[in-house]
């Protein structure tokens, strides 16, 4: 009857992507329907990290965060939690292969937030982005290539360009509560208080380039993923143009957003460019 459970499982995941993120959920949906549950359970699994060294201020975000850790430890070990989100994401982890090096590494980068006036050296900026987003898009990718060890390691390189460029696109939409509420720059080299136009468009090339890898990877994913991913591709690209179009000073004044309305155009698009092989 343990299946009941996982379904419970299943749905915590699926509900907490769709709580936290539009995007991402858009993107979920446009997979094949058998990749749903394991993409949920990835994203549920490290948003509530994220949560944790982000948003429970008021709390003990040490003990909270070295407990998640131990759990999840526990629930791969144990092949079971009583923690559904745990639980959900154990599952993909034993049914994909998911590596510990990568849940570590990850939950290294998530551990580097809790000191909340660290400042960012390129050594640093690179393990964050590693540990934060390249190795969340290995765990997808190992989803999308289902065993498949040859084309998961042909892949790699652009899966993680992929994970970069979104996480560098997340740091500039929220340079503003970033800095302003935690205190932190996560950019290298780069003073909040004078962020000059400079500064931004250095950031934007290296993004820019992120993103050409990672569109020649899409193109070469498995059917069964290549438009969710290619959706959520494009949802990042054109919040990056719009951030692009901006002045460096309206990225410390507002959170940069596509509108719903937006999305929903743009996922028509999208969906259409994959059909017709345009992409």
């Amino acid at each position: 009857m343990k299946y009941i459970f996982d379904n419970v499982s299943d749905k915590c995941s699926k509900l907490t992507t769709i709580a936290y993120s539009t995007s991402f959920s858009f993107g979920i949906k446009a997979l094949d329907k058998r990749l749903h549950a394991p993409i949920y359970g990835i994203y549920g699994f490290v948003r509530f990290a994220d949560e944790i060294v982000d948003t429970f201020h008021d709390y003990d975000k040490y003990r909270l965060f070295h407990k998640f850790k131990e759990d999840t430890i526990d629930a791969i070990e144990s092949k079971i939690s009583l923690i559904p989100i745990l639980n959900s994401f154990q599952k993909v982890v034993h049914d994909y292969n998911i590596e510990w090096e990568l849940i570590n590494t990850f939950l290294d980068s998530m551990e580097m937030d809790l000191d909340e006036l660290q400042t960012y050296d390129a050594d640093k900026y690179n393990k964050y982005i590693l540990g934060s987003a390249e190795v969340v898009g290995l765990m997808c990718l190992k989803v999308f290539v289902d065993g498949d060890e040859k084309k998961y390691n042909i892949l790699k390189p652009s899966a993680m360009s992929l994970g970069s460029a979104f996480q560098k696109v997340n740091f500039l939409r929220d340079a503003n509560s970033d800095y302003s509420n935690l205190g932190r720059t996560y950019f290298p080299n780069v003073n909040m208080l004078n962020f000059s136009e400079d500064d931004k468009q250095k950031i934007e090339h290296d993004i820019e380039l992120d993103f050409e890898e990672a569109l020649e990877g899409i193109k070469n994913l498995p059917l069964s993923s290549r438009g969710g991913v290619y959706l959520a591709y494009i949802y990042y690209y054109n919040l990056f143009l719009k951030i692009k179009s901006l002045p460096s000073s309206r990225i410390l004044q507002e959170r940069i957003r596509i509108p719903n309305s937006n999305k929903i155009k743009l996922m028509l698009q999208s969906i259409l460019r994959n059909q017709l092989n345009l992409i």
